[in-house]
């Protein structure tokens, strides 16, 4: 990547292992006109793909996106000699990214003992020594990368672990960062999970607390359980649902003038601070609202009940017929008998031949029962 920019023209500055939150707040500090990330997010390394980030620090539109694709095969002239971009080591600017995180922290967080599992990723160095210099006492697990053991049986997607050595420890907090540290999930002192949305709920809550919660509304997409919209609600907090991707969450929050949301996966954009989702500083501000409060996390995330939810991936069909009028009327069925206790959504995949049916209810056997009759529908219609 290094050498194809810079026989292009362009002068590289080269920054090391970094979360794609840390590229992306670089690329501005920095002055830079553009960021690029090396990255299989929270999948194996044989998965790694680049994110292209804007001056200014935001992911590239797909129409930027699709444009370059197409102008790929145009024919230009290389620089050559003095022309050629120059490259420069920044390693050090690491400490610039973490102290930066720091800065927007509304409270130390001295007397919190905390478990962070770093995926053998991208958050290995910056996330011990931003939560240490917070004033947390902090165990580090899944902080030996070797360039192929990214998230392998560790990071959000591989909880186990963590929960053992949080219930064992009798630490107080444990973070799970994905490999390249844009998101997070959380276990509390007993073992609990505490997915994006409590996540979300907690903090919306502080900010709005800190009058810091623009317009008293969280972005978040149609995935989001129905548990966390209830408890907004009740606490008159507004929630705007987008599809789901944390563009589309980011895209709405820039249109409507709004500075958080994410999504149930703990892909968090707190905008005031960041311009994508930025796992440790969630997990910062997370690890802030537990200390102020003076509560364990599992009482704080208690301030919404998730609701059961069951997801069924149905492969091999035709995702264009998930209007069909059968489906529908037996989606409408679903509905009526969930009432206000529950929802139903059907979901093309965008790349494959599969519609995913999700649905919530007030018990897990009623969401079961009716995410595989669903299911059923479709695979009967839309092949």
């Amino acid at each position: 990547m290094v050498a194809g920019l810079a026989s292009s023209g362009m002068d590289v500055l080269r920054l090391g292992v970094l979360p794609t939150p840390a590229v992306a707040y670089l690329t501005t500090a920095l002055g830079a006109d553009m960021g690029v990330m090396i990255s299989a997010s929270h999948n194996p390394a044989p998965d790694n793909g680049i994110k292209f980030l804007t001056r200014g620090g935001f992911k590239l539109p797909d129409a930027v996106e699709n444009e370059i694709e197409q102008r790929l095969g145009e024919k230009w002239d290389r620089p050559t000699g003095a022309s050629v971009g120059r490259v420069r080591e920044a390693y050090g600017e690491a400490d610039r990214y973490v102290s930066h995180v720091l800065s927007t922290l509304p409270g130390r967080l001295d007397g919190l003992s905390v478990v962070i599992d770093c995926a053998h990723g991208a958050a290995h160095t910056v996330a011990p020594e931003a939560l240490t210099r917070a004033g947390a006492k902090v165990e580090t697990i899944g902080a030996r990368p070797d360039g192929l053991n990214i998230n392998a049986g560790v990071g959000s997607t591989h909880l186990d672990k963590l929960q053992q050595i949080v219930v064992s420890r009798g630490a107080d907090v444990g973070i799970a960062y994905d490999g390249d540290a844009d998101r997070c999930l959380a276990v509390a002192h007993n073992g609990e999970v505490i997915d994006g949305d409590q996540i979300m709920a907690v903090l919306a809550l502080a900010l709005r607390a800190e009058g810091k919660l623009a317009r008293d509304t969280v972005v978040a997409t149609v995935m989001s359980n129905l548990g966390f919209k209830l408890a907004l609600r009740e606490a008159g907090i507004d929630v705007l649902e987008t599809a789901v991707g944390d563009r589309y969450v980011l895209e709405a929050m820039r249109e409507g003038g709004y500075t958080f949301g994410g999504e149930q996966s703990g892909h968090v954009i707190m905008l005031d601070h960041a311009t994508t989702g930025d796992g440790l500083l969630t997990s910062l501000h997370l690890l802030a609202a537990v200390a102020r409060a003076g509560k364990p996390l599992a009482e704080l995330a208690s301030v919404m009940t998730r609701l059961p939810q069951v997801l069924i991936n149905v492969k091999g069909v035709d995702r264009a017929k998930a209007s069909v009028p059968e489906l529908v009327a037996a989606v409408e069925a679903a509905e009526s008998e969930l009432g206000e206790t529950g929802r139903v959504l059907l979901r093309p995949s965008g790349t494959e031949p599969m519609i995913r049916v999700m649905v919530e209810a007030a018990s897990a056997e009623q969401a079961q029962a009716l995410a595989e009759r669903l299911a059923g529908v479709v695979r009967e219609v839309c092949v």
